[in-house]
Order: C-alpha cells, then structure tokens, then sequence
C-alpha cells in the first residue's frame, strides 16, 4: 500500500510589496540608530511581494495582548484554511467525507475548538473523522505532518488531509528596545498563507517514500518561538546556517542511500526558503546547480517566509512547470535545531 499526495491547495491573504510595506510602517517603526540596519535587512531579505490577514499597513497590532490576538486569529484564519482544503480536495477529486484524517498544523495561534474542529464541521468531513492538531513545531512542521497523515493512509488504506495554515502577521513585536536584530530579520522575512495536501492510497501522485529527521539539542537555543503577553517572539540566531551546513549533507545521503539514490537522481528540490542564507547554504552543501532551489528563491521573493506552509508552496511552484520533477526531496528547517527530509517519488499531480 503506497501513500501518495494526490491533492495540493494553496491559499493567501493580500500580497503587499516589501518597498511599500517597509516606506508606510517599518520605516517608522525602526526610527532611530537601527533604522538604516533595518533597511537593509528589508532589502537584502529576498522578499519582494509578501502575504498579511492583518497588514500593519491597515491595523498595528504591535502592542496587542496575545489573547487579543488569538481571537482575530480565529477569525482570519478560519476563512483561509477553508479556502486551501477546498481547493485540495478538489484538486485530489474526493470529498471531504470521505476522509478518514484531518490533520492541522500551525503555530501561530491557538483556540478550543480550533480549526480542526470548525473546518470539519463546515467543510463537511464526517463526524467520525479522526482529527490531529501539531503547534508550534514551526517551519518544518509540513514535514512530520505529512508523515502522519502518510502512516495512517498505509494503516488504514482511507485518505487524509493535511492542512498548514500560519498567520505570523499577527506577532508584530513592539518597537523599541525589544526591537534587536533577531526581530528586525523576522519581521523581513515573514508572511501568511495557508496550504493544504491530499494523501490516498493510490499510485499517481507523489509518492511518500520516507519521511527522517535529525534535531541537534545542543543548539536549541538558535532558534525560538516564545509566547509572551504580546504576542509570540520569534528568536532567530545568526548561527542557525551554520548548524545546518554541518547536518544537510549527511541527513539528506542517509535518506537517498536507503532507496538506492543520489543527489544527482533528484530533479526537484523544494527546500523550505528561510531566508537566502539558508538556501546558499543547502545549495552549496549538497554540490547542487544554481537553477536547482529556483523554485524555493522564487517563493521567498513572492510570497516570503510563511513557515509551515512554506515548503508546500515550493511543491506547488514545482508540480507547476511545464515538465515536473519526478524524484522530490523536501527539506524544512526549524527549532531544535530540527531538519526534516521528505522523499517523493512518481508521478507529478
């Protein structure tokens, strides 16, 4: 029995550029000695065009309480992630009662009921669908969620759901002097969106060939994600590329070599785009060509860093090509340090 995607959904809220967006607020929300830093940091992001259920441009939610933010939350994100199974399940060709699985991830807010609950219920899945909800994995979270959802489809031979669904538009962190360096990255880099994947028992599609990982404890402190009175805050160490250079490589021929691949077999690569850094570094780590991660460079620059979808958004951009890649390895990054690869074999969608 093999598990396969069969089904991908993409949802965004509006696209703002990363010019406007930094002229008609971050200008003013980094006035003083950090502003030409912060300018730059904008610049060279790799971000031209990025995603915002709530756009500072509109609504500053910078000094908002997080219970304040976890109502709009709910709110924003239910209409998006309906959106994104929607288009899934019709791109897959089955309705959402026949699934035996919904799984959500998202770690940028929390309610009881969540979406698991409510899209279930509104997208008409049935009352005996089982329901997994994975928070605040971060970044990578596409990858364990997607070799759950695979797992139960080979247990169970029934289809499932994953959906992916992030709003970090609304962990605007306030000015001043919480405002240091590791903020002013993240607030260049990050955006909103909302994706969704069907995975049956079938053999078109994506196959689902091995989900691994690797989480370097030592250096849990690169990369957090705190929930505080305002909001969650992002830490984000430079040192994050450098802990993944020494990992990538090794993890990435582990998983190949066990079913009798190399990195020169694989014509797709959807590597979750961090931020440039991250991508020279997975670019240069495993010897690929410079056309190699186009894929994941062009969904930074326009959709930004949208976390756990992200990595989707990349499968999407590559399924979309005039002749799509047969062999996928997708790799996404995030706190532990953790890096996840997920192998793809067969036929495109």
């Amino acid at each position: 029995m093999t598990a396969a995607i069969t089904g991908l959904g993409i949802a965004l809220p509006p696209a703002t550029g990363q010019d406007e967006i930094w002229d008609g607020y971050f200008s003013a929300h980094y006035a003083g000695p950090r502003n030409g830093l912060a300018r730059r940091i904008f610049t060279n992001s790799g971000v031209r065009t990025r995603h915002a259920a709530v756009s500072p441009l509109i609504e500053d939610v910078s000094e908002w309480s997080t219970e304040r933010r976890m109502r709009r939350y709910q709110a924003e994100v239910m209409p998006l992630g309906k959106a994104a199974v929607g288009r899934a399940l019709a791109d897959a060709g089955i309705a959402a009662g026949d699934l035996g699985l919904f799984a959500v991830c998202s770690c940028t807010g929390y309610a009881t009921p969540g979406l698991d609950i409510l899209l279930a219920r509104d997208m008409g899945m049935s009352p005996s669908v089982q329901r997994l909800f994975v928070g605040h994995m971060g970044c990578y979270a596409a990858l364990p969620g997607l070799g759950a959802v695979s797992d139960f489809v080979t247990a169970r031979g029934r289809p499932a759901l994953l959906l992916c669904a992030e709003l970090t538009s609304l962990h605007l962190q306030p000015p001043g002097a919480r405002a240091d360096i590791q903020q002013i990255v993240s607030h260049a880099l990050f955006s909103d969106a909302a994706a969704a994947v069907v995975v049956t028992d079938t053999a078109s599609g994506y196959a689902v060939r091995e989900v691994a990982a690797i989480t370097d404890t030592s250096t849990a402190d690169h990369m957090t994600w705190d929930v505080t009175d305002q909001g969650f805050r992002m830490g984000l160490s430079p040192r994050v590329p450098a802990v993944l250079a020494t990992h990538v490589r090794g993890l990435v021929d582990q998983v190949l070599g066990r079913h009798g691949r190399s990195i020169a077999d694989v014509d797709g690569w959807a590597v979750h785009p961090g931020g440039p850094k991250i991508l020279d570094v997975v670019q240069e780590q495993l010897e690929l060509p410079g056309t190699a991660l186009a894929a994941s460079r062009s969904v930074l620059a326009a959709h930004g860093n949208c976390s756990s979808p992200t990595v989707l958004l990349v499968l999407d951009e590559l399924r979309r090509r005039p002749s799509p890649p047969r062999s996928v390895v997708m790799l996404a990054f995030g706190p532990g340090l953790t890096l996840y690869v997920t192998l793809l074999e067969g036929s495109s969608l």
